[in-house]
């Protein structure tokens, strides 16, 4: 207890002197208010003249917007998994969708720990969703119920999370043929085909943008009806961007580029970032930016172990020069890529360059608009820009210019006169996975059981040189992509180490060249993720039936790369169909309904596509 009382008494005294002419018992609220899966372009503020965002337009217009917000993952889960922790999801080995792996959670607490010891009131309504095991989502919280406004002015200091979901993807579900907003007024993106459809998709989630901008106007009235808006700092801002198909789960602008305001009373003013209201901020914010700068602008100590930088208030440290994002998988289909991006320029690397962009994906599939999309490449009536998203990457590399092309449909990495800015950011992100040790560097499950065999977290385990070397790791990968034939020979003597990384990434290069010798070799590794690539290898280099019978010992015997192997048995094609009996035969009981619901939906995909 004394050691609490020191610690707020402490917080307290370093507030006020931060904020100079401010008493030392009126450090400010902090409400944050986060919507589900919109980027930023779905707002007026943010130049979309078709939106019907008043509240979040007159908010704007009172605080200050970010033009520069980017989430670090283009999925919830993930992405809320380094909110909670202030550490990247990547580097902690839980940024795959819904992995719940442990973190070592007497090392890393949850920045609501640290609020609470600093004396705050620290509620959230009404989202976790924090992707980590080992500790309950509501455990650092005080508590998760709607707030109740008059008892608020109770328990100030608060930080109170309002999170609205009717911006979710599942808005954007059902029927759409009638819509309050005009389907022909609305901006279709450059990779869209403009059929009708899609324009109605588009004006029925515009419907749903403007009913949580009335939630957030809600909000904002309760808070002034309260006599709290004079002492409270107001956050909005969405989880990552989305929501319309090729936004949300891909590192594209879109599924990046998200909206942040941020409203200051006067009373604080020294806190603000431009001398007047209604300022656009430049800044590049990063997601992993935002608890370090909470617990700055409440004057905790922010720990050590943070990884993003403050960028508000006395205590601003200097602007990044790049922002990081990662995918890996989500749901039910296995990608693997990162991205950095400036201001202006978004470099893409793609670890599994040989799967599609647009995996069929059985949410994704719920809405109209991408079994619309599917339907017009399916008839042939697409361009090339449209087709584009429903083939096999082929780009390991990608450069967009996002400020003249937004919607990043013309790759410029092979382009002369953008080699340095290419260079620069490869350079970048390269720097980046070794700083924040890249936890997504072997696949999912071998580094479950990298871990688990080692008796570590996985955030321990990639920290542990000897379990994990990043830079090794780093090297094997780029020389696998290059996908150069005079890397062969020594693509094939990784085939032979004893180490799972150089014998996957030997595999993948060996892949990307179509040498079938390889996967003569490495359909008996002990890795069971090896062996499901090798039988793909072998299947489109003429040894159909050995990589088949490899597929299909790896469906009968449920492994523990079950989801990779169907995966890979939907990117085969047509020789899939040898396999539906086995696949048709897969039991997921009930009882393991909930660890097996992401192989289950590939199962069902797979006897929907090739029959049973």
């Amino acid at each position: 207890m004394f050691a609490r009382a020191c610690a707020v008494a402490l917080a307290v005294v370093s507030f006020a002197t931060l904020l100079g002419n401010a008493r030392a018992d009126e450090r400010p609220n902090i409400l944050w208010l986060t919507s589900e899966d919109n980027s930023a372009h779905w707002l007026g503020c943010y130049g979309n003249e078709h939106a019907q965002t008043p509240n979040l337009d007159r908010l704007a217009s009172e605080g200050f917007r970010y033009t520069h917000c980017y989430a670090n993952a283009p999925v919830c889960a993930p992405m809320r998994s380094t909110w909670i922790t202030g550490v990247l999801s990547l580097s902690m080995g839980t940024h795959p969708m819904r992995s719940r792996y442990a973190i070592p959670h007497d090392q890393i607490k949850y920045y609501p720990d640290y609020l609470r010891v600093a004396g705050y009131h620290a509620g959230n309504h009404n989202k976790t969703d924090f992707n980590l095991g080992g500790r309950p989502d509501a455990d650092c919280w005080d508590d998760m119920e709607w707030p109740n406004w008059q008892k608020l002015k109770t328990q100030q200091p608060f930080f109170q999370i309002l999170n609205y979901g009717s911006s979710h993807e599942s808005s954007a579900f059902g029927e759409v043929d009638q819509t309050d907003h005009d389907p022909q007024e609305v901006n279709l993106a450059a990779y869209h085909p403009d059929v009708p459809d899609l324009r109605n998709n588009y004006a029925h989630y515009h419907d749903a943008i403007r009913k949580m901008d009335g939630q957030i106007g809600d909000a904002l009235k309760r808070l002034e009806e309260a006599g709290l808006a004079e002492n409270t700092i107001v956050v909005y801002c969405s989880d990552h961007g989305g929501v319309m198909p090729r936004s949300k789960r891909f590192l594209f602008h879109n599924g990046l580029h998200c909206p942040l305001i941020v409203r200051i009373p006067e009373r604080y003013r020294s806190l603000w970032p431009a001398e007047e209201r209604g300022a656009t901020i430049d800044r590049l914010v990063r997601f992993v930016d935002m608890p370090k700068t909470w617990l700055s602008l409440a004057g905790c100590d922010t720990p050590e172990y943070l990884q993003g930088a403050t960028f508000l208030g006395p205590e601003t440290e200097p602007e990044p020069p790049v922002h990081l994002a990662y995918r890996g998988r989500t749901d039910e289909r296995i990608d693997n890529a990162r991205a950095v991006c400036d201001k202006r320029f978004l470099y893409l690397r793609n670890y599994m360059p040989y799967t599609p962009w647009l995996q069929r994906l059985e949410y994704l599939w719920r809405m109209k608009a991408t079994r619309a999309w599917e339907g017009e490449f399916a008839a042939g009536r697409t361009d090339e820009v449209h087709s584009r998203f429903f083939k096999p990457k082929g780009w390991t590399e990608e450069l967009y210019d996002t400020k003249a092309d937004p919607d990043c449909v013309n790759n410029l990495i092979d382009r002369p006169e953008h080699q340095g800015i290419a260079a620069d950011l490869r350079r970048q992100l390269g720097q980046r996975q070794i700083e924040i040790h890249d936890a997504g560097l072997l696949p999912e499950t071998e580094m479950a059981r990298l871990a688990k065999a080692n008796g570590v977290t996985i955030y321990e385990a990639v920290r542990n040189p000897e379990l994990y070397d990043v830079a090794e790791l780093l090297d094997a990968a780029d020389l696998a992509l290059e996908a150069n034939p005079e890397n062969l020979p020594e693509l094939q003597r990784m085939l032979e180490s004893p180490q799972l990384g150089q014998r996957y990434w030997g595999l993948v290069g060996c892949f990307l060249l179509d040498h079938g010798e390889a996967g003569l070799k490495a359909i008996d590794d002990p890795s069971h993720e090896v062996r499901a690539m090798a039988a793909w290898l072998l299947i489109r280099t003429g040894e159909q039936e050995r990589g088949l019978a490899c597929l299909r010992e790896l469906v009968e015997q449920r492994s523990y790369a079950l989801l990779m192997a169907l995966n890979v048995i939907d990117w085969i094609g047509e020789p899939a169909r040898a396999l539906m009996p086995a696949v048709h035969e897969l039991e997921l009981v009930e009882t393991y309904r909930k660890q097996y619901e992401y192989p289950k939906r590939m199962r069902e995909h797979l006897i929907q596509r090739f029959g049973a």
